[in-house]
């Protein structure tokens, strides 16, 4: 008798054009991917997939039965969504999250997936926005916190919050008090967003005019690094200010008042459209409650001042 396993193991071997990628996916083996896809086709009794070097495509059968699979697998998808208890949801889920959000509101998300569904099992991966994308798109993860909301026709996003962005200094420079411009801070370097992000290049176009000198920008992918070049007075760090409130309230840093506008950070839930997507519209709405009462300023001091009373600062990576 065909099962729910076999056709979901279908569905992902075309879906990802591989083997492998269905293996990973569904943390099982090659070789059960395949033994799988063979009884499949043995109680079809036609052939499913077509082979080659590179890839797996479906044959004309298995295009019909994909239509199918999709089907099964989304109602199957709807029934527990409607019916099962929540926390007996089970599995792995792929999360990528771009690190402000590590430094923020993540370990409270991570306590309380464990509450809500203690079967449930992450994998966190830290990564830049554009390498988030990608991997979400070749479904090496399966839920993206980063920069979005992402305009694409097979991606679903979910607002999470927005972070302002702030200029920041050591007091050893001495630039508390005064309403800075672009020429007062082009004499310091810059220290901000890696390469290849966004934020860094609104950073940089603030700098990139023929009146100013050429400035010294600082690009890291360490936010523990960002921070630790700023307190020790190396330059002015452009980066969100929910990140580094310890550091002001402790007074190794002060907010600089200047007369540029950097646009605020958007971060956003992300997740492809598919079947199967139970697991991630779950934490995805755990994390837009958190992440939208985080946006109190009162309470995400609160939450900050008992991630450091725990277990200090973490040092991740990578920065957005």
């Amino acid at each position: 008798m065909i099962d729910f396993k076999s056709i979901e193991t279908f569905l992902w071997v075309v879906t990802l054009g591989s083997f492998g990628g269905a293996a990973r996916k569904l943390n099982t083996t090659q070789p059960a991917i395949s033994q799988r896809i063979a009884q499949l086709e043995s109680e079809l009794g036609v052939k499913l997939l077509q082979r080659d070097s590179r890839n797996v495509t479906p044959t004309p059968s298995g295009r019909q039965m994909m239509q199918y699979a999709e089907k099964l697998i989304g109602l199957r998808s709807e029934m527990l969504a409607a019916v099962m208890d929540r926390s007996a949801m089970r599995g792995i889920l792929r999360l990528g999250v771009s690190e402000t959000i590590v430094h923020t509101w993540l370990p409270q998300l991570i306590e309380q997936v464990a509450n809500a569904h203690p079967n449930l099992s992450l994998e966190v991966e830290v990564d830049i926005t554009p390498n988030l994308r990608a991997r979400l798109l070749a479904q090496e993860i399966d839920l993206a916190f980063c920069l979005g909301p992402w305009s694409a026709s097979n991606v679903r996003n979910r607002v999470l919050c927005d972070y302002p962005i702030s200029f920041v200094a050591s007091p050893s420079l001495a630039l508390r008090n005064v309403v800075l411009t672009a020429h007062d801070l082009a004499r310091y370097a810059i220290i901000t967003f890696p390469r290849k992000t966004q934020p860094y290049e609104i950073v940089r176009s603030l700098f990139n005019r023929p009146d100013l000198p050429s400035i010294r920008l600082h690009a890291s992918a360490s936010l523990a690094t960002v921070i630790r070049m700023a307190t020790d007075g190396i330059g002015v760090a452009v980066i969100p200010t929910a990140i580094v409130e310890r550091e002001l309230a402790e007074g190794q840093l002060n907010l600089l008042s200047t007369n540029l506008q950097v646009p605020a950070l958007t971060f956003s839930a992300s997740w492809l459209a598919s079947p199967d997507t139970l697991a991630a519209e779950l934490v995805a709405d755990l994390a837009v409650k958190l992440a939208q009462g985080e946006a109190d300023p009162a309470a995400r001091a609160a939450a900050s001042r008992v991630n450091a009373a725990k277990a200090g600062r973490p040092e991740s990576p990578v920065l957005r």
